[in-house]
């Protein structure tokens, strides 16, 4: 028996001006069963509802994947739950999903939602950990391999909008940046530990930044005077730095800059290359024989690892297909949903022997 909703607020929080601005004041987005039209109006205005994640190239995805009544799927970044929901629904009867996130804030909501659409119990497996382990959770929970893989590299909205998560630089909160607060070290311990030339070296690897040797200068210097702990100080600081040039650039390239080294720095704390090299190189044997892969990139450095992994794997015979140009969000989905604007999406599939 499902609990009963919770009631409707007597009176609104306080807040300033017409419409609440802080993530904590939007209580009508974050309660979406109460309030169903306020939230589909700021879906309607491109945007993504407080604590929530809208799922990316759904149509696309579930056309490589191809999911069937029966199989065994992976969704080895759970999120929210969007790419999940259709692929557990295209299993049935007989399927089963195995979801993996290491997120242990958002993990439990997930497996809610998904729990709450009513398949049976032992069509869903959930498991709180980096989708680098599949290969190792796959030996033991599904032997013969997987159908279907997906995984989705971007940080998702609930992460992006909760300024005390520290991912977000539009609202102060700590300078945090870990997908999972319980393990690592914070950003701000991070760039504590870093030379300028490191520094440097750490936003062109991780973002391709052009004002590296600038910005990696300046943090460096600042951080000697004061530590930076927060994501507003160190946005302000990019900004002054880039601002001060003989020639700043443009207001739009700044806030790039600004994104690039939250990026950059993220990338780091989370080890993410590092956990995406694993996954690619044990992704085969993960895969029975036919079995399809999708993976959504959002950064040049993830883009390529990809692309080289499943070519290496073509030419060796352990994919008897890839996708040879990346699929994109189409331009709809795109002024729907502005955060997939930078969306890769490529694709394989296993060889029948290996």
């Amino acid at each position: 028996m499902s609990e009963p909703l919770p009631e409707k607020p007597k009176r609104r929080p306080r807040y300033a001006g017409k419409n609440p601005r802080k993530f904590a004041e939007k209580y009508k987005e974050h309660a979406p069963e109460r309030y169903a039209e306020d939230v589909e109006k700021v879906l309607a205005s491109g945007k993504t509802p407080a604590g929530t994640h809208r799922p990316i190239m759904v149509r696309e995805i579930m056309a490589v994947l191809a999911p069937q009544p029966g199989e065994t799927a992976v969704d080895g970044t759970l999120g929210y739950g969007g790419h999940a929901r259709e692929i557990l629904a295209a299993i049935q009867p007989g399927g089963r999903l195995i979801g993996l996130d290491a997120d242990p804030l958002e993990l439990p909501k997930t497996e809610a939602r998904l729990r709450a659409l009513g398949f049976p119990d032992n069509t869903l497996l959930v498991r709180r950990m980096n989708f680098a382990g599949l290969a190792q959770l796959l030996a033991t929970a599904a032997p013969g391999g997987a159908d279907a893989i997906l995984t989705d590299l971007g940080v998702s909205s609930m992460q992006l909008d909760n300024p005390a998560r520290g991912f977000t630089c539009k609202a102060d909160g700590p300078l945090d940046l870990r997908m999972n607060p319980e393990r690592g070290q914070p950003a701000a311990a991070l760039l504590a530990s870093l030379t300028a030339p490191k520094l440097e070296k750490l936003l062109l690897e991780n973002a391709d930044e052009p004002h590296a040797a600038l910005l990696a200068t300046v943090i460096s210097q600042t951080q000697i005077r004061a530590p930076i702990t927060t994501t507003t100080a160190l946005a302000t600081l990019i900004r002054n730095a880039l601002a001060a040039q003989t020639r700043p650039p443009r207001n739009e390239d700044t806030e790039l800059s600004v994104r690039r080294v939250f990026q950059a720095l993220r990338i780091a704390v989370n080890d993410e290359f590092a956990a995406l090299d694993t996954f690619l190189r044990t992704l085969p044997q993960c895969l029975k024989a036919g079995g399809r892969v999708a993976i959504l990139t959002f950064h040049s450095g993830e883009d390529r690892r990809v692309k080289h992994a499943f070519k290496a794997g073509a030419r060796d015979g352990l994919y008897a297909a890839i996708a040879h140009e990346v699929l994109r969000p189409g331009a709809e989905e795109q002024r729907a949903n502005p955060r997939s604007a930078s969306a890769k999406l490529r694709w394989a599939r296993r060889a029948a022997q290996l």
